[in-house]
C-alpha cells in the first residue's frame, strides 16, 4: 500500500490523460479517500474531444457538445487544471504552466509532482508552403471542425449571390490535402453534406461544387490495406471527386492551390489533414527523445532510463513486442492510445505498491473509416467490409469506444432523430465572433479586419 502521500501529474486531457487518470481513481480511491494520493491533471481545454466523431460533427449528424466529454465531471477525484504546461524539469521534480489567471499577471505557476504522466498528443504537421498560414483549415479539434462546417456552408451562400464565374468557381471549389483517415473522412462526410443542402439552393446544383483530395503517396487510407485503399478511391471518384495520388500542394497563396503536376485549382478553402506531429512540449523537457521528437518509452510504458516518468499515445515510441522483427514501434493510433493507458495506470499503481510492472502488448484489430452517410471502408480481423456494413461497423464500434454512458445515450439518439427528421443546412459562422455585431452597433470596427463579413468566418 501507499505509505507516504504521493503527488501524480498528468500533463494532457485526451485519450492518454484522460483514461489514466480516470482508471487511477478507480484503482486508487480508497488512497484518494484517505489522503494518501493526489492526481492533478493539466490541460489547455478541460474536455476530451473524441476525434473519431469529428467528420460526422461537421456534417451536423453529431452535436458538438456530444463530441467531446468534460474531464471535471468524469474526473471527480482528481483535480483538473485549465491551463497549459510550458517546460517540465524532470529532474528537480517541477512543471511550469500557465493559466488564465497567471495571464492576466503576465507570470507562470509551478507545480511538483513524485509521477510524471506525460500525455500532451501530438499537433498538425504543417510545411513551409506559401499561403498555408494565411488560408489552410486545419481539422484536429471540434472548433475546427464546426468552423470548416460553416465555412462549407457559407462558401454555397457566396455562390448564390454572386454572378461572376470566378467569385463563384473559387467559392464551389474544396481543396483536402492528406489521404489519411481524418482527410477521407471529412472530405466525404462534408461532401454528403454539401450534396444534400444543394437541393435548397435555387441556382446551385451537387455537379457545381468540385471537390479535390491530394495525397502525396500512390494510396489512400493505408490503415485498412491496399486493396480497400483502391476500394475507397474508385467510390470517390464515382462521386466526381478528384482524387490526386503522389501529388502535393506547392502553393495556396492569393487563393489559388498550386499543385505538383502543374494543375491550379482557383478555391477559397484548403483544409490541411497532412498528418501530425509530437507536441511541441517534449522539446522544452529534459527527457529522451527519439529523432522523430517522441518519449523513448519501454514496454512498460515508462520513459527509457528516467525514474518516476510515464508516457503513451502519439508523444511516445513505444516499442511493439507483438511485431516479427526488433526496432518496430506501436501506431500513433486511438486504438493503442486507450489501451496503453489502462497498462499504464496499472503500472503506476504497481509502482507505489511495490508491485512488478506489466508489458503492454496488443495486437492491432482492424481499422474502419466513413466516407459518408450509409457510405464506409472497413477491415476488422482480416475481414473486409464495403458500403453499407462497413459504415454500420464504424458508428457500432465508435459508439462502444466514446466514453460515459451519458455520451453515449445523446450519441444514439442523435443518430436516430437523424434517421428521421431531414439534415440542419444553417451555418453559424457569427459564433466564432460572438462581439462583432455589437461592436459595429456601438460604432467601433469588426475585431480582425473591417472587411470581413461580421455574419461569417471566410
Amino acid at each position: 500500500m501507499v505509505k507516504e502521500r504521493a503527488r501524480i501529474l498528468v500533463v494532457g486531457g485526451g485519450y492518454v490523460g484522460m483514461y489514466t487518470a480516470l482508471r487511477l481513481q478507480h484503482r486508487m480511491k480508497r488512497e484518494i479517500a484517505r489522503d494518501e494520493l493526489e492526481i492533478t491533471v493539466v490541460t489547455p481545454d478541460p474536455y476530451m474531444t473524441y476525434q473519431p466523431f469529428l467528420p460526422e460533427a461537421a456534417a451536423g449528424a453529431i452535436s458538438p457538445r456530444h463530441v467531446v466529454v468534460p474531464l471535471r465531471r468524469v474526473l471527480g477525484r482528481c483535480r483538473v487544471i485549465a491551463g497549459e504546461v510550458t517546460r517540465i524539469d524532470h529532474a528537480r521534480r517541477t512543471a511550469t504552466l500557465t493559466t488564465p489567471a497567471t495571464q492576466e499577471k503576465g507570470g507562470t505557476e509551478t507545480l511538483t509532482y513524485d509521477e510524471l504522466v506525460l500525455a500532451p498528443g501530438s499537433v498538425s504537421r504543417t510545411l513551409p508552403i506559401p499561403g498555408l498560414l494565411d488560408f489552410g483549415i486545419g481539422f484536429k479539434t471540434v472548433e475546427e471542425a464546426i468552423g470548416l462546417r460553416n465555412h462549407v456552408i457559407e462558401q454555397m451562400d457566396i455562390a448564390s449571390s454572386t454572378r461572376d464565374p470566378a467569385i463563384r468557381d473559387a467559392a464551389l471549389t474544396f481543396v483536402f490535402v492528406g489521404g489519411g483517415y481524418a482527410g477521407v473522412e471529412a472530405l466525404g462526410e462534408l461532401e454528403d453534406m454539401a450534396r444534400y443542402a444543394a437541393r435548397y439552393y435555387h441556382n446551385l446544383k451537387a455537379e457545381d461544387m468540385k471537390w479535390i483530395l491530394v495525397e502525396a503517396s500512390d494510396r489512400i487510407l493505408p490503415e485498412v490495406g491496399e486493396e480497400m485503399g483502391r476500394y475507397t478511391v474508385t467510390q470517390l471518384r464515382r462521386r466526381n471527386i478528384q482524387v490526386l495520388l503522389g501529388t502535393r500542394l506547392e502553393s495556396c497563396a492569393d487563393r489559388v492551390a498550386r499543385l505538383s503536376d502543374g494543375q491550379r485549382f482557383p478555391t477559397r478553402t484548403v483544409v490541411w489533414t497532412a498528418g501530425v506531429k509530437p507536441h511541441p512540449l517534449l522539446a522544452a523537457t529534459d527527457l529522451p527523445r527519439d529523432d522523430r521528437g517522441r518519449l523513448k518509452c519501454t514496454a512498460e510504458l515508462t520513459v527509457e532510463g528516467v525514474p518516476h516518468a510515464w508516457s503513451a499515445g502519439d508523444a511516445a515510441a513505444v516499442p511493439d513486442v507483438t511485431a516479427a522483427g526488433p526496432g518496430a514501434l506501436t501506431a500513433p493510433n486511438a486504438q493503442h492510445a486507450v489501451r496503453q493507458a489502462k497498462v499504464l495506470a496499472d503500472n503506476i499503481a504497481h509502482t507505489l505498491r511495490g508491485e512488478p510492472l506489466e508489458t503492454y502488448a496488443h495486437k492491432y484489430v482492424g481499422s474502419v473509416a466513413s466516407l459518408g452517410l450509409h457510405k464506409g471502408v472497413a477491415q476488422v480481423y482480416g475481414r473486409r467490409l464495403k458500403g453499407y456494413p462497413a459504415w454500420f461497423m464504424h458508428r457500432a464500434y465508435h459508439l462502444s469506444r466514446v466514453p460515459t454512458f451519458n455520451r453515449k445515450a445523446r450519441v444514439l439518439a442523435e443518430w436516430t432523430l437523424a434517421g428521421l427528421f431531414k439534415r440542419e443546412i444553417v451555418s453559424l459562422g457569427s459564433l466564432e465572433h460572438p462581439r462583432a455585431e455589437f461592436e459595429l452597433a456601438a460604432g467601433g470596427k469588426h475585431p480582425l479586419d473591417p472587411n470581413i463579413n461580421p455574419k461569417g468566418s471566410s
